[in-house]
């Protein structure tokens, strides 16, 4: 069995992630595309942002 490893992506990647769907109205799908990561892991950055805001 493989053990994941979860990768770890610097806070300004996050933050510019989060810009491309609040600011610049791509979906969430489109941007997670667009940047090679997972929606769900966009979704969660969204979710965090929203609460901080």
């Amino acid at each position: 069995m493989t053990k994941r490893i979860n990768k770890q992506y610097p806070e300004d990647f996050k933050q510019e992630a989060v810009a491309l769907v609040l600011e610049q109205g791509y979906t969430i799908i489109q941007a997670a595309a667009s940047l090679g990561i997972t929606d769900k892991i966009l979704y969660s950055w969204a979710s965090k942002h929203k609460k901080q805001a």
